[in-house]
């Protein structure tokens, strides 16, 4: 129990304040189900001193404003509305060049006028990011309606949660839509035999276009201080290690934390849900929906969390899900329907993202959504060929290729962490991880009872 008051304390005054020299590492650092740790794999502490922790723009902003070593590496918006509590609004966080809802005919002068106008970043943690829409593009704009203004139809306001900067290694595809991973902005798409290089590519320019972007840099980093950002930040492996109820997530037997998830293997393509004549498995092995093994040793555990824990983990390895309408699946495919796991669409052993750059419209950002997204903005755009129109709240990856194919479409995400870094899902429509459960359950119907729900949700906020 002194241990756990003394991190709690720390992981507070850490959290708040971010004024420390560096962090040891695998420090446990409280979430709202426990700790979490960030495991250093050059074995050293984590300096919070280089470049990823420097104001390299013009506007007080570093890339660790919006990556919290206590919030995964991204940010959790429970946290955004302590710094606004703190600081009044004045946390280099709140900027109008993307943090508020709209860059235009906003007062932030006095303090409700800053409430207003980061009112998405204080209840949701989304960050505005525009895009144009690009000049091939197989669709047309013809409307948007935009609550908060910025209703401009060639340059697209959305609303993106930040990513987490951690657990990189297993990334493939870099950014919600990919832009940063895509010969469209000048990136390289990642790939087996292109890996780790690409990443690293794409990091470095991530980290420019950053830089110029959400810091407002005058002047691009140097490649001293590209380089620092992209070793620190790659070095990273981030999990919870310890439950509030469950204890240990590393006892008796449970591989849970961040020192397993740092020997865990992996390459472009591994395990891939795909079909083997897609060709996106380098090497013929059969697709395996066991996932997640790490609490194996906990099922006939006699301590309840924890076999509610291993439970959760053998429903997201075999739960059997009908999987329609999903664009990047089905049409690809040429099926209606899949019967499929979770792990069709997280098939990354150990991790949970897609080992291939896979973008898929799940239905997340569809205005029919069975979350609420009455917050963000409703896109109306005509296929320019037979005419369709359709409404999102957010064309993800079609604002890099122009396909209207790729309306919709984002890219799932690596699932470690999870508990540090509510909301969830790319526009943060999911408040919860019950918000998540409920919204796969109703999407696919899936008919998760209560005692399943419960499992599921135990286990996420282990990993």
């Amino acid at each position: 129990m002194e241990f756990t008051a003394r991190a709690s304390i720390l992981s507070l005054i850490f959290a708040v304040h971010g004024n420390a020299q560096s962090l040891p590492n695998s420090f446990p650092l409280v979430d709202p189900s426990g700790f979490i740790e960030t495991y250093n794999v050059n074995d050293a502490s984590l300096d919070l001193t280089g470049a990823f922790f420097q104001s390299l723009g013009t506007n007080g902003r570093s890339c660790s404003s919006c990556h919290r070593p206590a919030e995964g590496w991204s940010v959790s918006a429970a946290e955004v509305r302590l710094r606004f509590f703190f600081t009044q609004g004045t946390d280099p966080i709140f900027r109008t060049n993307d943090g508020s809802n709209c860059d235009h005919n906003i007062d932030t002068s006095t303090l409700q006028g800053r409430m207003a106008a980061y009112s998405l970043l204080l209840s949701r943690g989304l960050i505005r990011i525009a895009l144009p829409v690009p000049a091939n593009a197989q669709f047309t704009v013809i409307n948007v309606a935009n609550p908060y203004g910025c209703g401009d139809m060639e340059t697209l306001s959305m609303y993106r949660r930040p990513l987490p900067a951690t657990n990189l290694k297993f990334l493939s595809t870099v950014m919600w839509d990919g832009r940063e991973s895509s010969p469209q902005t000048g990136t390289q798409k990642i790939t087996y035999a292109t890996n780790p290089a690409d990443l690293m590519a794409d990091l470095a320019h991530q980290a420019i276009d950053a830089t110029a972007g959400h810091a407002q840099g005058a002047n691009p980093p140097t490649a001293a201080q590209i380089q620092s950002i992209v070793n620190f930040e790659t070095s990273l492996r981030t999990a919870q290690a310890i439950d509030f109820r469950a204890g240990l997530l590393n006892n008796d037997g449970a591989l849970g934390g961040p020192m397993t998830l740092a020997s865990q293997p992996f390459y472009i393509g591994i395990n891939d849900s795909f079909p083997p004549s897609f060709g996106f498995n380098p090497f013929p092995a059969p697709f395996n929906a066991v996932i997640f093994t790490l609490y194996d040793a906990w099922l006939n555990s006699p301590i309840e969390p924890r076999a509610s824990i291993a439970r959760g983990e053998k429903l997201f390895n075999s739960k059997p899900i009908t999987i329609t309408n999903v664009a990047g699946i089905n049409d690809v495919l040429g099926v209606p329907s899949l019967s499929g796991t979770c792990g069709t669409c997280h098939d990354t052993p150990g991790v949970g993202n897609h080992s291939v750059s896979a973008p898929l419209n799940i239905g997340v950002g569809d205005v029919n959504s069975p979350l609420d997204i009455s917050y963000l903005p409703v896109f109306t755009v005509r296929n320019n060929s037979t005419g369709e129109v359709v409404q999102t709240t957010d064309p993800g990856r079609a604002l890099i290729t122009g396909l209207w194919a790729d309306i919709g479409k984002v890219k799932g995400p690596v699932l470690r962490g999870l508990a540090a870094r509510a909301p969830y899902f790319h526009n943060g429509s999911a408040q919860t991880l019950d918000d998540v459960i409920q919204f796969y359950n109703q999407r696919f119907s899936i008919g998760f009872t209560a005692q399943e729900k419960a499992d599921i949700i135990a286990f996420l906020k282990t990993l």
